[in-house]
């Protein structure tokens, strides 16, 4: 078992990196959806899963921030729900790449041309 002291050290060391995550997720989110208005279904797709992901790390943030500050059985809760959330955000992704896996297959869908630049 670890102490109070480091455990909260490991705690602001696991925001700053969270903080960071969601930062970097924020750019990659504008930067890939902005990019994929021009027409890249590929993308965009990496935008959206930038966004969910930025979502699960707000959630991971949130949870974070609970350390110390409510009861136990307060701590056990955020926890046990900050999972769930987390799990359903992750099941979210699964099921819109399922759905853009099925539709290409059904829609007999064919890859763009490559364009050679001279």
């Amino acid at each position: 078992m670890i102490s109070e002291v480091r455990r909260t050290a490991l705690i602001k060391k696991g925001l700053r990196l969270e903080y960071f995550t969601v930062a970097w997720n924020v750019v990659e989110a504008v930067v890939a959806i902005g990019g994929g208005a021009a027409g890249s279904i590929a993308l965009v797709g990496f935008g959206l899963d930038s966004i969910i992901e930025l979502t699960s790390g707000c959630v991971l943030i949130w949870r974070l921030r609970k350390h110390g500050v409510t009861s136990k059985e307060a701590e056990y809760e955020a926890e046990r729900r900050a999972i769930f959330a987390v799990g359903v955000i992750f099941f979210a992704l699964a099921f819109y790449i399922l759905y853009e896996a099925a539709s290409t297959l059904i829609g007999q869908e064919k890859p763009m041309e490559s364009r050679v630049m001279d």
